[in-house]
């Protein structure tokens, strides 16, 4: 499905709705308590999902209210197998919407991080909460995770994700593939971005955890860089104004458009959507303490805006509990 445009503005596949007045309402962050993180959120005919992950089931929350959204109980959608290549560590599951089908993407492996590769489920019906069927590995050419989609203007698909350049550890990278269909890449892959910036290699060189947000016919590559168990983990942008997708040179980057601060640390792994009160928000994930680890983090979410260059502007990290307002569209324009 292309992405639906209300006011010239689209998401990755997240539909937008500014018609339908309601309330202002309040998020409280965090939205989920440690450990929570890599949160994907999608808007579709009314009704916001997030999918989530415990590293052996995946799990969908639907709720026509996106404050109430982390609140509702989540529906198992699928659980691994107890064997196999993508039996355990699953991790970062995203949800899309693609001409009437859902798919989700996520990370597995059998036990062994060198054999991480990208899986795709395909729903069986039209409900993300439904069952679901394997379409199985995606050929992304090695070590693999973090998958996420994008449509260039003439509504080709392609995936983007994070990898090794060879099938040892080393810096993760962000590569692009062109696909033939969901579960399908065309071509093999081509290198987008390296981690050669000290903004992007502060614990280990990574780039991981793209996500895609397009407006007025700029694409903006948003990621996760540096690494992921650090306070130092924060947000890069790669920009893509008229070029093709697959051309390197036609990406900027820039960063960090999003970090830490003496109150709020290891921000990183995001997911956008425009509210059907037209307000745009992030989600992200965040550690509680500055030691090391992956178990202090939690969910979170922020509203963002748009400078005269057409790039979203982040700002910084809002701290936990301080409240974060969503505008109410009425007739006369955005209030409070």
């Amino acid at each position: 499905m292309k992405p639906e445009h209300r006011g010239n503005y689209s998401t990755n596949f997240h539909a937008i709705r500014m018609d339908r007045p309601e309330p202002a309402a309040v998020f409280v962050n965090p939205l989920l308590p440690k450990p929570s993180q890599d949160p994907c959120v999608v808007f579709q005919d009314g009704i916001y999902h997030a999918i989530s992950t415990d590293g052996r089931v995946l799990f969908v929350r639907s709720s026509p209210d996106v404050v109430e959204l982390y609140r509702r109980e989540p529906a198992a959608v699928w659980i691994a197998p107890r064997r196999g290549p993508n039996s355990k560590h699953l991790w970062a599951p995203e949800l899309h919407f693609i001409e009437g089908k859902w798919f989700i993407y996520y990370a597995a492996d059998d036990g062994r991080n060198r054999n991480h590769r990208l899986w795709v489920l395909e729903s069986v019906g039209a409900d993300p909460a439904g069952r679901y069927r394997s379409r199985g590995v995606l050929q992304t050419g090695g070590w693999a995770i973090d998958g996420t989609l994008c449509r260039d203007a003439r509504g080709r698909l392609f995936l983007v994700w994070s990898g090794w350049p060879g099938p040892c550890p080393g810096p993760q990278n962000l590569y692009i593939a062109e696909m033939s269909d969901p579960a399908t890449l065309k071509e093999a892959r081509t290198p987008l971005t390296e981690p050669v910036e000290p903004w992007e290699r502060r614990g280990a060189p990574v780039c991981e955890g793209p996500a895609v947000l397009q407006r007025n016919g700029v694409t903006c590559v948003v990621y996760s860089a540096s690494a992921s168990w650090t306070p130092d983990h924060c947000l890069g942008l790669l920009v893509n104004r008229h070029g093709g997708f697959l051309d390197r040179a036609a990406w900027q980057k820039i960063g960090p458009v999003f970090e830490r601060t003496p109150e709020v640390w290891g921000v990183g792994h995001c997911s956008f959507i425009t509210t059907h009160h037209g307000r745009d928000l992030m989600f992200y994930h965040a550690k509680t303490r500055l030691k090391n680890g992956w178990r202090d983090r939690n969910i979170r979410a922020q509203a963002f805006t748009w400078d005269a260059d057409g790039l979203p502007q982040f700002g910084s990290p809002v701290l936990p509990g301080v409240p974060v307002r969503i505008l109410t569209q009425t007739n006369g324009g955005l209030t409070e």
